[in-house]
């Protein structure tokens, strides 16, 4: 009964190992870098492999019933096309069920779990709080936040609430074959949460807004490549209602309201001080 975590050292695979932990079932972490493991809950097993490489996964995958699996890959976030061999790859060795985290598209990962015997669920988080972590060096040497697209709502997610509903997902029945958004319990702005952290950490922090192209450039020189980039501007820039619509998942399926991001901020003010 073993369960495996792609991803298993990224923000969301450690919430998913600890809610996995936390539910008393065994757990086995994937992570590219096993010296990066670092942190992880006592009793969890750390193996090397990489997703966008099938033949550094059999051993990984070996008495596992279900996979926490990722659908991007690499330092870049660059889509993942081995879905079709990892999904081969499953199969064979026996898992029964699959917690698929989306990327804001569907791709080749989706397509081949879709097309797939397995039991999936697809969990399509709009976007995670954490991500405002990428602001703290800024906030801490300039007072500011510098991205684009200042008034545009997005129903952001805490990943804690992402792990819980992976972790009900793989172990609890009747998710086969579902969707679930997954959202906080308010559509925001960008300049909204800044302004929530400033609140949280007591002091006035600007927001600058840049145009897309400064956006795209700032992108590029980060080294995302072109097909994240136009991901990104289109998400943040012009997203579809489901980025903003807020989603009842969490509250139904682990039985609690979703955090806010002023509870998210208020927990992570250190990091913006």
């Amino acid at each position: 009964m073993t369960y495996l975590v792609t991803g298993a050292t990224g923000r969301a695979g450690r919430r998913v190992v600890a809610e996995l932990v936390a539910r008393g079932v065994p757990v086995r972490a994937l992570t590219r870098d096993p010296a990066r493991a670092t942190g992880l809950p006592d009793g969890v097993e750390v193996v090397a492999g990489d997703l966008t490489d099938p033949a550094t996964l059999p051993a990984a995958f070996e008495g596992v019933t279900g996979v926490h699996l990722l659908t991007t890959a690499g330092d870049d976030y660059a889509t993942l096309r081995t879905g079709p061999e990892i999904v081969a790859l499953a199969e064979r060795a026996g898992v029964r069920r699959l917690a698929v985290l989306w990327n804001g598209q569907d791709g080749p990962v989706e397509e081949a779990v879709r097309a797939g015997s397995l039991e999936w669920t697809i969990l399509q988080p709009v976007d995670f709080m954490s991500n405002a972590l990428g602001w703290a060096e800024s906030i801490r040497a300039a007072g500011e936040v510098r991205e684009p697209f200042a008034d545009v709502r997005s129903a952001v997610v805490d990943e804690a609430d992402v792990g819980a509903v992976a972790a009900e997902v793989l172990t609890g029945d009747g998710h086969a074959g579902r969707s679930y958004p997954l959202t906080g319990p308010q559509a925001l702005t960008p300049r909204q949460r800044v302004a929530a952290v400033a609140a949280a950490i007591g002091r006035e922090v600007r927001f600058v807004e840049l145009t897309e192209e400064q956006a795209r450039a700032r992108w590029r020189q980060a080294g995302y490549d072109e097909e994240l980039i136009d991901l990104l501007a289109s998400w943040q820039g012009n997203p579809p209602p489901a980025a903003y619509t807020v989603s009842d998942t969490v509250e139904r399926l682990v039985g609690r309201p979703p955090r806010t991001f002023a509870d998210w901020a208020r927990a992570h003010a250190d990091a913006f001080r």
